[in-house]
């Protein structure tokens, strides 16, 4: 009974809210560039609100970040707090503000998830290629969102693909062949898509795809999640996923969700080093 009580206080208290850790990946795609080497870092599920992701925490997250002096800053989507135990909503614009304080050479993108798009009404009442609030927050800084569109980044293409649950699971904004339509060139496409599911039937033309949306299970016992928020369970639960020599790196995510615990996935900012 004792230890049980532990382990709930510590999931409870403890992991995620006093934990961060630094998750790695070496990648190393079919097809690489010889001589090029990047360090991606991913800050997936920010989920911003207090007491749980207040100012000072994504400070810190953001300070923590530029430590790691990545090469370029992916922002897989779900800016917003989507818990009801939140007691202060922190305004778009001041998550913004703070985000805008990331530094990469390559540049910081982001895309929507689908609590970005849930907790716009507006958005959600406009349909399918409104801007949300979250959007315009973060471009209003200099953060490019990216709606089923490419920007070249250096050497690389960045992606961002809108999210599939935009309007409930499976009835999404995003737009494939749009995206695709400005694919040109050979250099490598990163692709960032908050949930992970695409994955199973995009083309080998991208090099690595870049998600969050599950935080990993949010509670993870022995390398398994009871709950997944995707049609394929753990297979694209959490991090470095090899299929067919195509790569996704699914993030742990940094905020929580529904409930205020986790457990065996502490909070994590991801860093990919492809090729090299």
């Amino acid at each position: 009974m004792a230890a049980g009580g532990g382990l709930a206080a510590y999931g409870f208290g403890v992991e995620p809210f006093m934990r961060l850790v630094v998750r790695r990946h070496a990648i190393h795609p079919a097809g690489w560039p010889s001589g090029l080497s990047l360090r991606v870092a991913m800050l997936s599920d920010l989920h911003a609100g207090a007491p749980f992701m207040d100012e000072a925490r994504i400070e810190h997250i953001v300070e923590r970040t530029n430590a790691l002096a990545p090469d370029m800053v992916l922002m897989p989507g779900d800016f917003g707090p989507s818990c009801r135990f939140v007691t202060r909503v922190i305004p778009h614009s001041d998550v913004a503000r703070r985000l805008a304080g990331l530094r990469a050479p390559l540049g910081v993108y982001a895309v929507n998830g689908n609590h970005d798009w849930w907790e716009d009404r507006n958005a959600m009442r406009q349909g399918r290629g409104a801007v949300t609030a979250l959007a315009r927050a973060l471009e209003a800084e200099g953060i490019p969102v990216l709606r089923n569109q490419v920007m070249r980044a250096g050497p690389v293409l960045v992606g961002g693909l809108d999210s599939q649950w935009a309007f409930g699971a499976d009835d999404g904004a995003e737009d494939l062949p749009r995206l695709f339509g400005q694919v040109t060139g050979d250099a490598p496409l990163l692709l960032m898509a908050h949930e992970p599911d695409i994955f199973a039937t995009l083309p080998g033309r991208v090099a690595v795809t870049f998600s969050g949306h599950t935080h990993g299970g949010q509670v993870r016992l022995f390398g398994w999640s009871p709950r997944t928020p995707s049609r394929y369970g753990n297979r694209y639960a959490w991090g470095h996923v090899r299929e067919q020599e195509r790569d996704l790196v699914v993030s742990g995510g940094l905020g929580i969700s529904t409930l205020p615990v986790r457990l065996g996935v502490p909070p994590e900012i991801t860093l990919a080093t492809i090729g090299g």
